[in-house]
C-alpha cells in the first residue's frame, strides 16, 4: 500500500477534531440516532453472524448494540490484532464476561482468538469511519487492518460472499469525494445521525 499524502494525513487529522469537537448532548443524541437505524436495518437478526467493534476515542460508540445483537440471537465478534508488524486482524467470539485484553492500540479485544473468523465468514461488518463520501469510499485511521482484513482473499478455489458492509460515522464526516486506490473496498451503506447512505441512490433521511 502507498503511503499517505500530507493532504491525506491533514484531512485525518481535521476529520478527528472535528467529530472529538462535538459537544456531549450532540454527540450522545447522534450515536442514539445510528444505533436506532442499525437496528432498524435488521443487522441483528437470529442466526446472523455480526463484527461490530469497540471503539477508540472519538468513535460512534456502537456498545450498546452488543446487547441488542445479543437479544436478538445474532453471533458477535469484534476485531482483534493478531500481527501488529503485518497489520493483521480477525473478528474473533465476543462476551461480556469471556476473557479480554488491551492491544497496543489501546483498544480492548477478546483475549483469545479461538472461533475467530476472517471477513468471508461474516453476514454483516460494521466498522468506524474516519471520513467516508457519498460512494461508499472511505478513509480510515491509515494503518490498514480494516483494508487487509476485508480484502478479497485470492485462495485457489475459494468462493467469496461478501459480507455486508455498514460504515458508522457522525454527519460531519462527509467528503466531497475520497479518491478510490486499487485495494479499497468500497462500503455498502454508511450510517449516520442523519439516515442511511446508500452508493448510486438517495440518501435517505430520518424522519422520527
Amino acid at each position: 500500500m502507498a503511503q499517505p499524502t500530507p493532504e491525506v494525513r491533514a484531512t485525518r487529522r481535521r476529520l478527528r477534531e472535528l467529530r472529538l469537537a462535538l459537544g456531549p448532548a450532540e454527540r450522545a443524541a447522534a450515536e442514539r440516532a445510528i444505533r436506532a437505524t442499525l437496528v432498524g436495518l435488521g443487522v441483528f437478526r437470529r442466526g446472523a453472524h455480526v463484527a461490530l467493534y469497540l471503539p477508540m476515542r472519538g468513535e460512534v460508540d456502537v456498545r450498546p448494540c452488543l446487547d441488542v445483537a445479543r437479544r436478538h440471537g445474532s453471533h458477535l465478534y469484534v476485531p482483534r490484532v493478531v500481527s501488529r508488524r503485518r497489520r493483521q486482524m480477525l473478528f474473533a467470539p465476543w462476551t461480556e464476561d469471556g476473557a479480554h485484553r488491551t492491544n497496543a492500540f489501546g483498544i480492548l479485544e477478546p483475549g483469545s482468538a479461538a472461533g475467530a473468523r476472517p471477513a468471508i465468514g461474516l453476514d454483516t461488518v460494521v466498522l468506524p469511519l474516519v471520513g467516508f463520501d457519498s460512494s461508499g469510499n472511505r478513509l480510515g485511521m491509515g494503518a490498514g487492518f480494516y483494508d487487509r482484513a476485508l480484502r478479497r482473499r485470492l485462495d485457489r478455489g475459494a468462493t467469496w460472499r461478501r459480507p455486508r458492509l455498514i460504515g458508522v460515522a457522525y454527519a460531519c464526516q462527509q467528503l466531497p469525494v475520497i479518491p478510490a486506490s486499487p485495494w479499497d473496498v468500497p462500503l455498502d451503506l454508511v450510517v449516520t445521525e442523519r439516515g442511511v447512505i446508500v452508493p448510486g441512490r438517495a440518501p435517505i433521511q430520518r424522519t422520527d
